[in-house]
């Protein structure tokens, strides 16, 4: 059956470690990669942090690939040096705990974007590559999904699988799962990749997949940069949809709210018109959020209040659902839509709806990122925790946590939304 997970996956990076003394930064500087390779004190800076602001380490050194040879090459003087150092891969710097950070040591960074979104040092070693003939795009690693998506689009297709935020590094997500609410359908990105180039920590390149070094291939994908540096990504790709219906409702009762959510996932295995195509929810502590989180996409915007609704312990549970549709199909959109929502049992006064193209509904949190970017909120620690919880404990979940220990304390977004195990 289902089982839910709570709050989604931000970390991107990966990590490989040789135990050991350090060594002299001008050694490495010999290392004749064609990439760049600095000691510069503004790029040991900006390696030094990572998004969630709640760590810190100095490398001795930055990279800047030109290729996966550059990586490569690095791994290998660093698992043949006497002294030994350590590597850390860094795509974004959204990592766990500092994963993307090392001290005494190089961090690689694997993106061409620096951390504030702009294009900065050497460009991606390989642009991606569709093939529409075989339906996928062979991506650099360190590219990130928005860059991905826009390369698809201008051949009327895109990747299945996505996270909610796509300023993240293809093999970040890759190392972790890559989840989102369209996982109960396609699986997670790790279910949706044909093939990888990986460098291992004795720096070689090997080419894995289903057929060929298959170990590697399932060691790597989910594995948190425990088994190699992912250089390429073979990503299926379907046809992209032109608009979403973007609906939002609200329930007070947990137990209507994963009920509901998880019948939907159950229609997985249904024809297109007989399901929805993303499915997620949030809970509500707080009354500011129902209004400001995520809400300036929907018009009109009536101002919900938790008292008027009669929410149980001051808690409210939101289900984000949409509908993919494309222009041939726009006259049967609502329709569809009726139909399915007179499956659940939200509460009817409280459906947010809103329209608009496929590729604005998948960049959304970005817009958010703006607005708090020019508030200086972006760059302030960001805690952040996720978890499975079985089936079985959800409820128990409900009522100690949400309902308990978190009270109106918080006003960080709470994701909660059902996974099928078998996905």
């Amino acid at each position: 059956m289902a089982i839910n997970k709570l709050l989604l996956t931000f970390a991107i990076c990966r990590l490989i470690v040789t135990v050991g003394l350090t060594v002299d930064p001008a050694e490495l500087l010999r290392l004749g990669v064609d990439g760049q390779l600095s000691v510069d004190p503004s790029d040991v800076e900006i390696a030094s942090l990572d998004f969630g602001l709640l760590s810190r380490a100095e490398p001795m050194a930055v990279l800047r690939p030109a290729s996966a040879e550059d990586i490569a090459r690095l791994v290998r003087a660093a698992y043949n040096s006497a002294g030994g150092f350590t590597v850390s891969a860094r795509g974004h710097g959204h990592s766990i705990n500092g994963q993307a950070q090392t001290s005494s040591g190089v961090v690689i960074e694997m993106s061409r974007r620096s951390g504030g979104g702009q294009l900065g040092g050497l460009g991606n070693p390989n642009p991606p590559q569709v093939s529409v003939k075989e339906m996928h795009a062979d991506v650099w690693g360190g590219e990130l999904w928005i860059d991905v998506l826009r390369s698809t689009l201008e051949y009327g297709l895109a990747p299945k699988s996505w996270t909610d935020y796509l300023y993240l590094s293809v093999g970040g997500t890759l190392s972790n799962a890559g989840i989102s609410g369209q996982a109960f359908n396609h699986g997670p990105q790790i279910s949706n990749v044909h093939e990888l180039d990986v460098v291992t920590g004795k720096g070689e390149i090997l080419t894995c997949s289903e057929e060929e070094n298959s170990k590697l291939f399932h060691a790597v994908l989910g594995g948190l940069g425990q088994f190699g540096i992912i250089t390429r990504a073979r990503i299926s790709l379907e046809p992209a949809p032109h608009r979403v219906r973007w609906i939002r409702v609200l329930y007070s009762s947990f137990s209507s709210f994963t009920r509901d959510q998880e019948y939907l996932i159950s229609l997985y295995g249904n024809p297109p018109s007989q399901k929805f195509d993303y499915v997620e929810g949030f809970v509500i502590v707080d009354e500011g959020l129902i209004n400001n989180w995520r809400s300036s996409f929907f018009s009109p915007r009536n101002p919900v209040k938790i008292s008027s609704i009669g929410s149980n312990g001051g808690v409210l549970y939101c289900l984000e659902i949409t509908k993919n549709y494309y222009q041939s199909t726009v006259d049967t959109i609502d329709q569809e839509v009726e139909y399915l929502l007179k499956k659940l049992n939200y509460i009817p006064s409280s459906v947010f709806t809103t329209d608009l193209p496929y590729v604005d509904f998948l960049d959304r949190v970005h817009k958010a990122e703006l607005k708090l970017r020019s508030k200086g909120l972006w760059d302030v620690p960001h805690p952040w925790l996720n978890l499975f919880v079985p089936k079985s404990r959800i409820a128990d979940f409900d009522k100690g946590v949400f309902k308990g220990i978190l009270g109106n304390k918080t006003s960080g977004p709470i994701l909660i939304y059902p996974m099928n195990r078998n996905k």
